[in-house]
This record gives C-alpha cells, sequence and structure tokens, in this order.
C-alpha cells in the first residue's frame, strides 16, 4: 500500500493549501494510506474540522512525536526555525515510512539533510503571489511540485527549478475548501459602508505595518466612511500574541472596525470575500482578493523601485501609495485622499485583475483543482516507486 504523509509543521494557514489534496486522496484511493500530522493539539484540531468537510475520507490524524517542552514553545510561541526543525529530526523514524511527504512549506527539505532518502517530496505551495521567495533555487530539490497556473510555471521554468514530468500545473486546492465553507459566512457589520481590508505582510523589510500600521489604524478609527477589517498575514502576530490582544482591546469600541491579529476566518478567505478594497503591501493574499476584481490599494512604505520587477506584478493591480518616511505622508494627510481615488479609479485596473488571475489560477471546468491534484501525486508517486 502506498503511504503519504501531509505533515503541519508551520502555522495553520498553510494548511489550507494541502489538505484539501489529503483528503481527496483519501477519498479517491482505498488502496492509498493517507496521514496527517500536526506539531500541536490545537492544529490538529483544526485540521479534524477541516477534514470533517470530506466526510468519505479516509486519512488518519496524528500528533508528531515532540517533547512536551517543544510542543509548549510552539503552542506559546508559535513554530519558529528551531522547533520546525526539531519537529522534522525528532520525527525520522516516523517520515521514513512513506513514500511521499506532500509538504506546504520548503523547511521539509532538511529532511533530505537528516538522512531522509526514500520518500518523495512534494512541493503544493501556500499562496500565489509574486514574491521573490516562491521562486528560490531550493525548489529544484523538490521531486514534485504543484503550480496554481502559466505565471508561477513559466518563472520557475526559467529559473530551471521545475523540470517536465515533475510538476502539475492548475491546482489551488485553498479555494476548494472555502468553497466547502462557503454557507456559514456571516455579515461582519451592522452598517452599509464600504469595507476595508488592511492586510499587512510579517515581514518587517517589506510591511508597511512597521512604517505606518498604528496611523492607519488611527485613520480609520477616527472616519466615518468606512469599516475596517484589520487581518495581517497570520505570522506578524504568531510571536507577539500579546500585542495582538492588546489592538483587539484598544480598538474593541470602535464597531466599525474588526481587529483579527490571527483567528481561523483570518485565513479562510472571510475577510477577502467580504470586503469591498484590498488595502495591503506585498501579501499573496491579494491574488486571492483580485478572482473578484474589486479596488486594490497598496502601500510603498520603503522607497521600492517596483516598476517592472516581476517580484511586485501585483502592485499592477491598483493604486501604490508612497508611505515612506521620506514622502512626508501620512495617514492622516494622504489615506483619505488615496481611497477615493482606488475607488473612482477602479475600472482602469478590472482588466488588469482579470488577466492576472488567468495567468495566476487555472480552472479548467470552474470546479474542485485538489482532486486532479491528488490524482498527480499518486501517479508520479507509482512511477516513481
Amino acid at each position: 500500500m502506498l503511504k503519504v504523509a501531509f505533515p503541519y509543521i508551520a502555522q495553520p494557514h498553510q494548511t489550507l493549501h494541502s489538505l484539501p489534496i489529503a483528503m481527496e486522496m483519501a477519498t479517491r484511493y482505498p488502496d492509498v494510506d493517507v496521514h496527517v500530522a500536526c506539531t500541536t493539539q490545537a492544529h490538529l484540531d483544526y485540521a479534524r474540522t477541516l477534514g470533517a468537510l470530506y466526510p468519505r475520507a479516509r486519512a488518519k490524524f496524528e500528533l508528531l512525536a515532540l517533547p512536551d517542552v517543544v510542543r509548549r514553545h510552539i503552542e506559546t510561541h508559535g513554530p519558529g526555525i528551531i522547533p520546525k526543525l526539531l519537529s522534522l529530526f525528532l520525527n525520522r523514524d516516523y517520515f521514513s515510512r512513506f513514500q511521499g511527504i506532500v509538504v506546504p512549506e520548503r523547511t521539509s527539505l532538511y529532511l533530505r539533510r537528516m538522512g531522509i532518502r526514500k520518500p518523495r517530496i512534494v512541493w503544493t505551495r501556500h499562496g500565489a503571489g509574486d514574491r521573490a521567495i516562491g521562486f528560490a533555487k531550493d525548489v529544484r530539490e523538490f521531486d514534485f511540485v504543484l503550480l496554481s497556473g502559466r505565471k508561477v510555471e513559466r518563472r520557475l521554468l526559467s529559473e530551471g527549478a521545475i523540470r517536465p514530468g515533475h510538476y502539475f500545473r492548475g491546482a489551488y486546492a485553498k479555494f476548494d475548501i472555502v468553497r466547502r465553507m462557503g454557507g456559514k459566512r456571516s455579515r461582519l457589520f451592522d452598517n452599509d459602508r464600504p469595507t476595508i481590508l488592511y492586510n499587512p505582510h510579517f515581514s518587517a523589510r517589506l510591511s508597511s505595518w512597521p512604517v505606518c500600521g498604528e496611523d492607519v489604524l488611527a485613520f480609520f478609527a477616527h472616519q466615518d466612511r468606512y469599516n475596517l477589517i484589520f487581518a495581517p498575514h497570520y505570522r506578524l502576530f504568531d510571536k507577539r500574541r500579546r500585542e495582538g490582544e492588546a489592538l483587539v482591546s484598544r480598538y474593541a469600541a470602535f464597531p466599525h472596525m474588526l481587529i483579527d491579529p490571527g483567528s481561523p476566518r483570518s485565513i479562510d478567505m472571510t475577510y477577502t470575500m467580504a470586503a469591498d478594497l484590498y488595502l495591503g503591501d506585498v501579501s499573496s493574499q491579494v491574488a486571492e482578493f483580485v478572482v473578484r476584481p474589486r479596488p486594490c490599494l497598496f502601500l510603498n512604505a520603503h522607497r521600492i523601485h517596483w516598476q517592472d520587477n516581476p517580484d511586485y506584478q501585483f502592485w499592477t493591480l491598483g493604486d501604490v501609495q508612497d508611505m515612506s518616511p521620506a514622502s512626508g505622508h501620512t495617514p492622516g494627510s494622504s489615506l483619505d485622499e488615496a481611497l477615493t481615488r482606488a475607488f473612482a479609479r477602479h475600472d482602469a485596473f478590472i482588466e488588469v485583475q482579470r488577466q492576472y488571475v488567468l495567468e495566476t489560477f487555472e480552472f479548467p471546468d470552474d470546479g474542485p483543482t485538489a482532486p486532479a491534484a491528488a490524482d498527480a501525486i499518486v501517479e508520479f508517486l507509482r512511477r516513481a516507486a
């Protein structure tokens, strides 16, 4: 029997990008033994909850073996690089039992350096953004890669990171599970104002948050034209959870503001589907947002020369506002005007957004993509056995 592991050693936002493939594999292939493994009980419970959306799937859910002190550290401070490496190293015997290991992150490639040679390692990717990290040189170390569409395929081929026969194009499994969750959506605000989603990235050298994020929140708190959802990249507050909780408390008295530093709703497209305008910097969630074309406004907080840079292709999807300290702009003086302009100018970006989606995602028949991804992985593993 073919044995395939789907481990989750990083933050839970990555789970939605590969778990639907695990569930489809466990549904479609009775002769494939599918294991879903997590580092903490909370993450395992989340995976089980999502897995319940696939009632016919016969997958096994289990905790990776970890010392209590390591598990408590992950539960309290999030999965940093050392806990992730320990999760791999201390479970070498476990991983060596499988023919395939399917992961949404790249840290699991360290299994090779830890002496795990037999299993083929498959990368599902997570997110569909344009940042260089998604096209790093170590991608070529994976045995098989799933791609969302032609844009990613062209770039990885041009860099020699993938080769024919070792990748599948047309998979973005997160959309599958979001559809299955669709009936559970609720209205977020008790008014008819336009809703802005502010979704800054976690990387300090790229994100608008450390430069002007607090000022952005203050601006929205003291205006009466818009609702605001503040739902940053999950990793922004993963290691600073008290800071995130403090923000929730600080803005609790503003009914037109929803502050979410890292709940499941911040990763399952609840907010990208509910918002009328995307406000952000380099998070790949903008790619998911413009599947339904809507206005975007990007905050250039680091004076990045982004034009004609493939790492910033998504900044062509809307206006870009210079918010670097050298610009002299502050949210209080410029954001209101920039938002008005972004809504007014949206027609100029609709076709750009549509073309971007066509290049970024591939939906052969408007149906789920995880079944074909599961088929491709099983076919590859059997061929490579």
